[in-house]
């Protein structure tokens, strides 16, 4: 089976190889497969799904391994923890493939000027990729449907209606936080079945049910009990429920006389429900026959995820110009053996020693073991967003297939801000840094007191210079931006203008060299905290007991 998924990829990369170059004017016209489509056949770096954050050095027990590897819970079986003791990794993969990462950009940002990258980033490279795909019929994968220039409603709803609804969520700590490169934004759509009543007539009211349905499967830190049933809905999690966890999630106003059912437990069924304490067996409307499963999404599931520039003046800090469009859908939702016999295989194949297989191509994306195809596009030289390489797609498939922390493989909606105010675009301003669920401090605090430091390689000077002042962690000024403190979490990782302007035009050279297989990250400053051979498996961690089980995407609102 695996041979013949790998022959199938390879005669789709060929035959989107001969389309692409059919279909380019030559010259300087825009084909974003040109890049995908020449170097099919060239797969590159077998282990490019281990991200460079794990290539960062250990020294003085720094810990931000924990964010990732932990023990999984429910569906995600995989205790991965003792990568946080040891760089487990092949021969081929010792040497670190990411030197983008060990280069100091700072000078060749020094060369381009403030007015020159607020013109870049403020060109919308967007809108071109979907004219640009729009146009080819030939092209099997995701055409972007979402018009982002219409924008969103007050409830989060796309306003051209093509069923996505943006969600604010607290991104991941640690490289993800605006301070160290990138804003981004996430949007959820469900198949038309959930969007549509049972007679198929499309309900906006059957469509917000669904979500808040989802939202409590995939973003309560422990599993629902059915309603009517006093046990939970799966007996996937060990140990003691976390504090709260029977108060249910808080959402925005759903009816219980569509869904049928007593979601919050009171014992009547109202026309308009703030908190789920307990899942019914199906979706509603014409998803009715789908159940509904704790920490899985349903079949069609779709994200999308926009990975930005840093724009200073505007509040959010997302700039209109992308550096990635990342896309996934669920296309198919193993059963609970299934997905413990992949994370087996997963186990198997790394202690034969061979690199994770993922079929598909660039042109229709890769899939992982568990049911999503992911697809992704990246800038080419000029600015223009075109498809990744199969190569460059694996980068992307090491975080989203086998990793402890996940849910369903995915980050975002587990850490989705509860109820009506987590149904709108990504604005980090006037969310709280709440803990990660089972944990008494803040998370950011969590994170810096660990990490020693604001990312993986203790490289965030400014963040450093704030929170380390003289060295030591300052409590109680990250403790400003936890529940009730007087700043924000935006006040916490959001850089200074100057830094993000910085950032931009570090990341602008690495556009321009086009060398995305040597990494997509940047550095302002010496590259001191990463390996660049990994010479000693263990890490130290465990020698100087800094290693942590508790790592967890959901969190403690």
């Amino acid at each position: 089976m695996r041979d013949r998924l790998l022959s199938a990829s390879l005669a789709i990369a060929a035959a989107s190889a001969v389309l692409a170059g059919g279909a380019s004017c030559g010259g300087d016209a825009y084909d974003p497969l040109a890049t995908a489509a020449a170097r099919a056949g060239h797969p590159g770096n077998p282990e490019a799904s281990i991200p460079p954050m794990c290539y960062a050095t250990t020294a003085g027990g720094a810990n931000g391994c924990w964010t990732c590897h932990t023990t999984g819970l429910g569906p995600n079986t995989l205790a991965d923890h003792e990568l946080q003791r040891a760089y487990s990794f092949s021969d081929a993969a010792r040497r670190n493939p990411w030197a983008n990462l060990l280069e100091d950009l700072s000078a060749a940002a020094a060369r381009t000027s403030d007015a020159e990258i607020l013109d870049y980033i403020r060109e919308d490279n967007y809108a071109p990729l979907r004219r640009a795909l729009a146009a080819r019929a030939d092209y099997p994968g995701y055409v972007p449907d979402l018009d982002l220039e219409a924008g969103f409603d007050d409830e989060g709803f796309a306003r051209d209606g093509s069923g996505f609804r943006a969600v604010r969520y607290k991104p991941f700590p640690g490289s993800f936080w605006p301070t160290n490169g990138s804003a981004g934004d996430v949007f959820i759509r469900l198949p038309a079945a959930f969007r549509e009543d049972a007679s198929g007539a499309p309900s906006r009211e059957v469509y917000k049910l669904n979500l808040a349905l989802l939202e409590a499967a995939i973003a309560s830190p422990s599993p629902l009990p059915r309603a009517g049933e006093a046990r939970p809905a799966s007996t996937w999690i060990a140990g003691p429920r976390p504090a709260g966890a029977d108060a249910g999630r808080e959402v925005e106003p759903v009816s219980e006389v569509v869904a049928g059912v007593d979601l919050d437990g009171d014992g009547a069924i109202s026309a308009a429900v703030t908190r789920i304490r307990r899942l019914p067996a199906r979706y509603a409307g014409g998803a009715a026959g789908v159940p509904v499963r704790a920490w899985i999404y349903p079949r069609g599931t779709e994200l999308l995820h926009s990975v930005r520039y840093l724009d200073p003046d505007r509040p959010a800090l997302l700039a209109a110009r992308m550096k990635e469009l990342r896309y996934a859908r669920k296309v198919d939702e193993p059963d609970d053996w299934a997905i413990s016999r992949a994370y087996e295989r997963e186990a198997d194949e790394k202690e034969e020693g061979r690199p994770p297989f993922y079929a598909g191509a660039p042109e229709v994306g890769l899939r992982n073991a568990f049911g999503w195809q992911i697809q992704a596009f990246i800038e080419d030289e000029q600015g223009r967003l075109r498809l990744q390489t199969a190569e460059e797609h694996r980068a992307c498939m090491g975080c989203h297939s086998a990793v402890g922390v996940t849910v369903d493989h995915t980050f975002s909606l587990a850490r989705k801000v509860p109820g009506a105010a987590g149904w709108r675009h990504q604005d980090l301003r006037g969310m709280p840094d709440v803990p990660q669920a089972g944990h008494a401090e803040p998370e950011v605090l969590t994170y810096l007191r660990r990490a020693r430091g604001a990312d993986d390689y203790r490289a965030n000077a400014e963040m450093l210079a704030r929170f380390f002042p003289g060295g030591a962690l300052d409590e109680a000024e990250v403790r400003r931006g936890a529940p009730g403190g007087d700043r924000d979490l935006a006040y916490l990782v959001a850089p200074s203008r100057e830094r993000a302007l910085l950032l931009d035009k570090a990341y602008r050279a690495l556009v321009r060299a086009q060398r995305f297989e040597a990494g997509r990250d940047i550095m302002l400053g010496p590259a001191t905290g990463i390996l660049r051979v990994v010479e000693i498996e263990s890490t130290g961690l465990a020698e100087a007991q800094r290693v942590y089980l508790d790592g967890r995407a959901h969190l403690a609102w």
